[in-house]
């Protein structure tokens, strides 16, 4: 009898450990990072930025619009199902932790959202990538491209800030005006998000098993999203705030978790490429070469600094617009239309035409190790996060670079 009234003590402890507050950063990083690694072991690594451009090609073949009758299904294309999984699986984070509604904000800042969204997507489509693709995925995979891609994003994003800045003193009514809050729930109250959010988890499982019966890596995919919005929204996983932060408030715990995260998937990404591991039908090259973009050296940095001043405008990048879409907030809901609209634009029309008037020499594919061997670009990713490290403690603490 004892022991029957202990058990559900203890289920519930363990629990309230998960959903009662949230986790440090760098946990989200270190779990998102293992996730990204088996999703490389049995297929590809993770990426957001072609999976929200699945969406808007669907949408827009839907309509007969712009040529894209051949698009795959959103629930057939791994990376567009990922991230509509992605998005449930935040949704139901925020469900446990009964931390859902619908937040809406001033009007302007609805505008600021559908066009930071619009703008992440045009430097998608030039860059090759998004904060997931092209940085935190494509930096561990050793591409050359993928460290100009980050530079470019630093500079996008302090250029924002800057002008964020200069709209708070001279055009305050932007921002300003009234927001509204929907279905939140108090500490006390609110059971039946808790409810809602274990029966649309069974459904997914379900959903994943049956998946499974035809294509296991499908499903894979589909429990890994569940586990990725989860986790993200629980630790509030955001690299738009990694790279913000430090230059707004001087805080570095995005900042840490990113890296941490980084260093987590280095490790594994390099063991898969050296070791051909999960090879399959392809070549050792074709593995190597797995998230290396023809797009070194001013493609990338162009990408990434239109990518970056777009996610700080709208206040999310590629994942962080997507887990916040499913916990309601509705500035990312706008962020995540002007993504879907503008990214398959931008890939037909916009990218192409720009990216025809670069030499060879400035968009290339440019995979470390062919330079420097597997050691070297090992220690010099290693190197690139240890200075970012360095720099963002001793901001910090000394508040030198933070809010300019």
């Amino acid at each position: 009898m004892a022991a029957q009234n202990e058990e559900p003590k203890a289920l519930n402890l363990l629990f309230r450990t998960f959903f009662s507050k949230h986790w440090p950063v760098w946990v989200g990083g270190i779990t998102l990072g293992i996730l990204n690694i088996l999703l490389f072991a049995i297929k590809s690594p993770w990426g957001a930025s072609g999976g929200i451009n699945n969406w808007g090609e669907n949408l827009f073949k839907s309509f007969g619009l712009f040529g894209f009758e051949g698009t795959t299904p959103v629930n057939a294309h791994f990376y567009g199902l990922l991230c509509l999984i992605l998005v449930i699986g935040a949704f139901v984070g925020a469900l446990l932790s009964k931390e859902f509604a619908l937040r809406i904000p001033p009007k302007g800042e609805l505008v600021k959202g559908f066009l930071g969204g619009g703008l992440m997507a045009l430097g998608a489509a030039v860059g090759m990538g998004c904060t997931i693709g092209s940085f935190f995925s494509g930096v561990p995979a050793l591409s050359g491209g993928a460290i100009i891609f980050t530079m470019g994003l630093f500079a996008g994003v302090i250029v924002a800030l800057k002008y964020l800045l200069w709209e708070m003193e001279n055009l305050p009514g932007v921002s300003t005006g009234k927001s509204y809050t929907f279905l939140a729930v108090s500490e006390k109250k609110g059971k039946w998000q808790i409810w809602l959010g274990w029966i649309v988890s069974i459904v997914i499982f379900l959903i994943a098993w049956f998946v499974a019966g035809t294509n296991s890596i499908l499903a894979w995919f589909i429990i890994s999203g569940l586990l990725m919005g989860l986790i993200c929204q629980r630790s509030r996983f955001c690299i738009v705030k990694a790279f913000r932060d430090p230059f707004m408030t001087g805080e570095s715990d995005g900042s840490v978790g990113v890296m941490a995260g980084l260093l987590v998937t280095l490790v594994g990404f390099t063991a898969i490429k050296y070791f051909g591991i999960g090879l399959g039908d392809v070549s050792l090259r074709a593995r190597e070469m797995t998230w290396v973009y023809p797009h070194f050296w001013f493609r990338a940095l162009i990408g990434g600094f239109v990518f970056g001043v777009g996610m700080t405008i709208a206040g999310g990048c590629a994942v962080g617009t997507l887990w916040r879409v499913g916990e309601g907030q509705v500035k990312l809901w706008m962020s995540a239309i002007g993504f879907i609209l503008i990214s398959p634009i931008s890939r037909k029309f916009i990218a192409p035409p720009l990216v025809d008037l670069m030499p060879h020499s400035m968009k290339f594919k440019n995979y470390l190790p062919d330079y420097i061997g597997y050691t070297g670009a090992f220690l010099l990713v290693c190197l690139f996060i240890l200075l970012w490290y360095v720099f963002v403690k001793w901001n910090e603490r000394t508040g030198k670079f933070s809010a300019f």
